[in-house]
């Protein structure tokens, strides 16, 4: 069996994101920065000519897209997409559609601060980062993995916080170290698993 390809992209910009809001399971579309870093991430991984096999997206637009604009750049439109509620970002409760500086102004600096970066602290009925992980890891293990120990290539176009949770499982990271991690919108990261399906070297695309 042949290794297998994994690459994880976080949406490009949104329209919310662009905004300072609080976004979470709410339905933005990307800004036209947003469609530039889609297009860019096509262009990244066309050059490391990348066979995929199948994508795996959320269930909100902004990662579709995302999804849709790098397969078109990569000419793989025709595989198969699977839109799944799993792969969604963190559900921010309370604070969705607020303004980050409005909820600080609300809430308190440190409250807020505690609530975005805390590992296992949810906002007022939300989601922490390890609740995200509850719902992202069982996914990827019994859907998506199995994939990658078949030799398959499997693009994830997702967000910010259900790709720190399983970069949290690929990578090993503690949970105090996980919290501090940047996804940047838009850039691509490439894993490379082994006939084993154990990931044996991680390469971000830039």
């Amino acid at each position: 069996m042949s290794e297998s390809i994994l690459v994880l992209v976080r949406h490009g910009q949104s329209e919310w994101n662009e905004k300072n809001l609080f976004t979470g399971w709410k339905n933005p579309d990307l800004t036209e920065l947003g469609v530039k870093e889609a297009h860019n991430a096509g262009e990244l991984i066309a050059s490391e000519k990348i066979i995929f096999d199948i994508m795996f997206t959320s269930d909100l637009h902004r990662a579709q897209r995302t999804g849709n604009i790098i397969l078109k750049e990569i000419q793989q439109e025709h595989i198969e997409i699977v839109k799944n509620q799993a792969l969604n970002e963190r559900d921010y409760g309370s604070l969705s559609g607020l303004n980050k500086d409005d909820a600080r102004e609300k809430w308190g600096n440190d409250q807020v601060h505690i609530w975005r970066r805390s590992y296992d602290i949810p906002p007022p009925d939300g989601e922490s980062l390890k609740n995200t992980g509850e719902r992202v890891l069982p996914y990827f293990n019994d859907i998506v993995l199995p994939y990658l120990h078949d030799g398959k290539n499997v693009l994830i176009a997702a967000h910010g916080n259900s790709l720190r949770s399983l970069i949290m499982k690929l990578e090993n990271i503690s949970e105090d170290e996980i919290v501090k991690l940047e996804i940047p919108t838009g850039a691509p990261i490439m894993y490379i698993f082994n006939s084993n399906g154990e990931m044996i070297s991680k390469k971000k695309l830039v």
